[in-house]
């Protein structure tokens, strides 16, 4: 593709020399700079929204449609972003809320929600992030067992499920 002119796949993320950030593991690509985003609000959500931190800002890097697929290796050579539906923008106000605490307090509160098994686990297979749900929360992003990307199966809300008792 011409935004991987290489055909190495993981390099458009991954690097093993001289990564360009700690947001994930040896991260290979430019990622959003000064992008502000619009936060998921709800009078019935409890959590406490950031702007994307994290796990997600690296998500973000190419699903904001703020920065090129072709710009990683710490060279900027398109304007190549991501298009249709897996383009987010900067509107997150009707994606899922990320970057906040899940924790048995934000679960009590809410009422809702399972108590998470850990600071690190809500339940087997669903990760948290520094005791905060991310985008990789929920997706997987190597691997694609559970189209778009989805740690289980949303058949019948069951991933939904992993985190909401409603």
């Amino acid at each position: 593709q011409a935004w991987n002119a290489s055909g190495e796949i993981c390099i458009v993320c991954h690097t093993p020399h001289n990564a360009l950030s700690t947001l994930v593991p040896l991260w290979n690509h430019a990622t959003t700079a000064t992008a502000a985003f619009t936060l998921y609000t709800s009078t019935t959500l409890n959590a406490l929204p950031g702007q994307p931190a994290g796990a997600t800002k690296a998500c973000l890097s190419c699903h904001d449609g703020t920065v090129a697929l072709s710009n990683f290796g710490g060279v900027t050579t398109g304007t190549n972003p991501i298009t249709g539906a897996a383009n987010l923008g900067t509107d997150l106000s009707n994606d899922h809320p990320v970057s906040f605490t899940y924790d048995g307090a934000l679960a009590t509160a809410d009422g809702g929600l399972v108590a998470p098994a850990s600071a690190s686990l809500v339940v087997t297979g669903i990760p948290l992030y520094g005791a905060k749900v991310e985008c990789a929360s929920c997706h997987n992003v190597h691997s694609n067992a559970f189209d778009p990307f989805l740690r289980a199966s949303n058949a019948a809300s069951a991933l939904c499920l992993k985190c909401h008792i409603k």
